[in-house]
């Protein structure tokens, strides 16, 4: 038995430095603007369950289990928050803005189950995502705009360090929420996304979030991100709110 632990312990060992060569490896194909700067052109998309739940969560009708994408698998809730958690659970087929086809906010329009394509140049990033058209401006090297301002996706402004781009994000509304399960936030939600491309088909995606309503301290989520790789591959239409009238209609 402890020959048999010895050598599993062993291969993990020797996996684990393969991966991590690998990674290092990879890091030198970063593929590259005319500037120098990352090139994060094209179509991209999450393999994860965060939409339904952003911890850890079990198996039910239409749910698949996942492993959560929170740091600690822990959200400092604040006492006063947990109340309005638990209600957002309970009302979560009705409540849940994406069951009414609205915008679904940053972080978690990243990790909904549709892909999204970014658009790049020297001032600039476009997102483009499939979920209800929702388009996103993220400027280089700006400040936030002045003013008690409040949207949907907030107000998103990089910078690069070294490979990543790093975004700050502000200025949301109060209306969307992290996941469907009720994970919320208030309108005081600031964002810090991290974009590090990990090689030509990859990208180390993080977000920490800050709410000082809502969380009692700042906590983060991590998910790499995939390059759709079919050779026809584009963003087609997702009409949200024709297919939820349609499904009313038929009730």
């Amino acid at each position: 038995m402890t020959r048999v632990l010895s050598v599993l312990i062993g291969a993990s060992l020797l996996a684990a430095s393969t991966i991590s060569s690998a990674q290092q490896a990879t890091s030198s194909e970063i593929l590259r603007m005319p500037d120098g700067t990352p090139d994060l052109r094209g179509i991209w998309q999450t393999v994860n369950t965060a939409v339904w739940n952003i911890q850890d969560h079990t198996g039910e009708l239409g749910i698949p289990a996942g492993q959560g994408v929170v740091e600690g698998n822990n959200l400092p809730y604040l006492p006063s928050a947990l109340e309005q958690r638990q209600k957002n659970y309970e009302n979560r087929l009705t409540e849940d803005p994406e069951a009414n086809c609205l915008m679904v906010g940053v972080p978690r329009i990243t990790y909904m189950p549709y892909p999204f394509q970014i658009a790049q140049n020297d001032n600039q990033l476009i997102m483009l995502y499939e979920y209800v058209h929702t388009v996103r401006s993220i400027h280089l090297n700006k400040e936030h705009p002045a003013g008690a301002i409040q949207w949907w996706m907030g107000d998103s402004r990089a910078v690069w360090e070294n490979d990543t781009l790093v975004v700050d994000v502000t200025k949301f509304n109060d209306k969307t929420w992290f996941d469907r399960s009720g994970n919320f936030h208030s309108e005081e939600l600031h964002v810090v996304e991290r974009y590090t491309p990990t090689g030509p088909n990859h990208i180390h995606y993080e977000a920490t979030i800050e709410d000082p309503k809502v969380f009692s301290e700042s906590w983060s989520m991590s998910m790499p991100l995939y390059r759709r790789q079919e050779s026809d591959m584009q963003l087609l239409e997702y009409e949200c709110y024709a297919y939820l009238e349609e499904a009313r209609d038929a009730q």
